[in-house]
């Protein structure tokens, strides 16, 4: 074996393990969650056949995977259909540099959620560790509007996890982890929800 092959080797087993942790920890996550998997897409459901929004919000790569999956809504997932009404609260630059400027950092969501939520809409807060504050006000804000609340996080489920009705908390302290089993739970909801609308593709 050459000596490149031999400096390959350490390298190519962290890729193997890398893959089979995430998978582990997603079937992991979907043992324990599939009922409620089941329930939220049914409730999401019945909130866009009611004329209902869903608002998502996050730091970072949740807020990346809150505009990922807005735009699943908004746009499409599988199956052609209606638009559904979707907003993520991180992609506006221009009121979150208004509200971080003139209110704090941690009223970015807060004040977003009372600017567009209705009493009937869905929140979904995603934190990876479940301690992010601004995640935390928005969330409050919600739940003073009426919003039904879903939280996605991780670890020990941070402060998020009891706050909200509907909490998701991935089995791993891993960061990247945490983050595709969350992916991956959005473009299930996406599926389910479509099903639920349309009926079963042929």
């Amino acid at each position: 074996m050459t000596e490149g092959c031999l400096e390959s080797l350490p390298m190519k087993e962290r890729v193997l393990t890398a893959f089979t942790e995430s998978a582990t920890v997603k079937q992991q996550f979907a043992r324990e969650y599939a009922d409620r998997i089941v329930q939220v897409a049914k409730l999401i459901t019945m909130a866009f056949r009611d004329g209902r929004k869903v608002l998502l919000f996050g730091n970072g790569g949740s807020a990346t995977d809150a505009a990922h999956l807005a735009a699943e809504f908004v746009g499409r997932y599988k199956r052609e259909r209606v638009p559904l009404p979707a907003l993520a609260l991180a992609t506006d630059i221009a009121a979150i540099t208004c509200i971080a400027n003139d209110y704090g950092f941690e009223e970015l969501f807060a004040r977003q959620v009372q600017a567009h939520g209705q009493k009937g809409d869905i929140a979904i807060a995603i934190s990876t560790s479940g301690n992010s504050p601004n995640v935390l006000k928005g969330v409050e804000a919600a739940r003073a509007c009426g919003l039904t609340t879903i939280g996605w996080t991780g670890g020990t489920g941070g402060k998020l996890a009891g706050l909200v009705e509907y909490p998701f908390v991935v089995p791993s302290t891993v960061t990247a982890r945490i983050q595709e089993s969350h992916i991956t739970l959005g473009h299930v909801l996406c599926e389910l929800i479509e099903e639920q609308l349309l009926g079963k593709a042929s």
